[in-house]
C-alpha cells in the first residue's frame, strides 16, 4: 500500500469515528434533527409548546431539533430510559454541566415553575414519541 492510500485510509477512518462520536451525542454540536410532529398534541403538550418556545427554543431549537447552542432534545439520549423526567426538573432548577455534549454548560431556568415544567416534558415526550424514540 502507498503512502497515498494510507493517508487515504487513514482520515476515511478518522472520518467514520467522528460522525458516530457526534451522531451518538459525544460532541459538539449538530446539525438540527428533522422532527416529525404529531398528529395532535394533548392539552397538557400544548400548554408546553408555549413554554417551551418562551424558555427552551432558543437553545434546543424549534420542536426540540437542536440548534448550535443546544443539543435536540428528540434525540434517543433523553428517552426516558436514560434521562427521566426528574432529570428534565433538575437541569431547570439546577442547570446542567457537558457531559454527552459539547456545547457548554446549560444555566438555571429559574422563573420556570415545576408544574411548567411538567408540561414542557409533555410537550418533548410527545415530540419524541411521534419520532420513534421510546
Amino acid at each position: 500500500m502507498n503512502k497515498t492510500s494510507l493517508i487515504v485510509l487513514a482520515a476515511a477512518f478518522a472520518l467514520g469515528l467522528t460522525i458516530t462520536y457526534y451522531s451518538r451525542g459525544g460532541g459538539g454540536p449538530v446539525a438540527p434533527q428533522v422532527v416529525k410532529l404529531p398528529e395532535a398534541f394533548s392539552p397538557q403538550a400544548q400548554a408546553g409548546q408555549a413554554l417551551y418556545e418562551k424558555n427552551c427554543q432558543t437553545c434546543h431549537g424549534a420542536n426540540a431539533s437542536g440548534t448550535t447552542n443546544g443539543p435536540p432534545l428528540v434525540h434517543k439520549i433523553y428517552e426516558p430510559s436514560h434521562h427521566s423526567d426528574k432529570s428534565f426538573h433538575r437541569a431547570v432548577r439546577n442547570g446542567v454541566k457537558p457531559h454527552h455534549w459539547q456545547f457548554g454548560q446549560m444555566p438555571p431556568i429559574d422563573h420556570v415553575q415545576p408544574k411548567q415544567v411538567d408540561s414542557i416534558i409533555r410537550y418533548v415526550r410527545e415530540l419524541q414519541q411521534a419520532n420513534g424514540i421510546f
